[in-house]
């Protein structure tokens, strides 16, 4: 029983995992406007979300500065499909980060998310009814 739940949520929990991520890069951005030489990034969330359900490595990879730091794993899907933003109008300081472009694809990541966590409920909620008999 708790595998069929695990395949059916298992999707969703990529997705979830990619979004978040994506969500704390775009904030990144946002962050560093004004930081000089500053590069935008973003996630390629198709890319990494077939990867990861390619059998790719989903744990993200800690970065050391030290040599007795704990080994991290050896890298993610998510940090790989990590890519520098097209620039379009560029400052002087070198700064990429659009804020328009920026707040945008913060406000649409941030529906998508919500509506995968909404669809998440009504998936849990509909199971919960099978199992109670309503």
């Amino acid at each position: 029983m708790t595998d069929r739940l695990d395949n059916a949520l298992s999707f969703h929990q990529v997705a979830l995992n990619a979004r978040a991520y994506r969500q704390q890069v775009i904030a990144s951005n946002i962050a560093n406007a004004d930081t000089p030489n500053y590069k935008a990034r973003d996630v390629d969330f198709r890319q990494a979300l077939s990867g990861v359900l390619g059998g790719q490595n989903m744990a993200l990879a800690m970065k050391t500065t030290a040599e007795r730091h704990l080994a991290g794993s050896s890298g993610s899907v998510l940090d790989a499909s990590l890519k520098f933003r097209n620039e379009e109008q560029g400052a002087v300081d070198g700064n990429t980060v659009n804020m328009d472009v920026e707040r945008s694809a913060f406000a649409e990541n941030s529906v998508q998310y919500q509506a995968s966590v909404t669809f998440i409920n009504g998936l849990l909620r509909s199971m919960q009814q099978a199992v109670q008999g309503q």
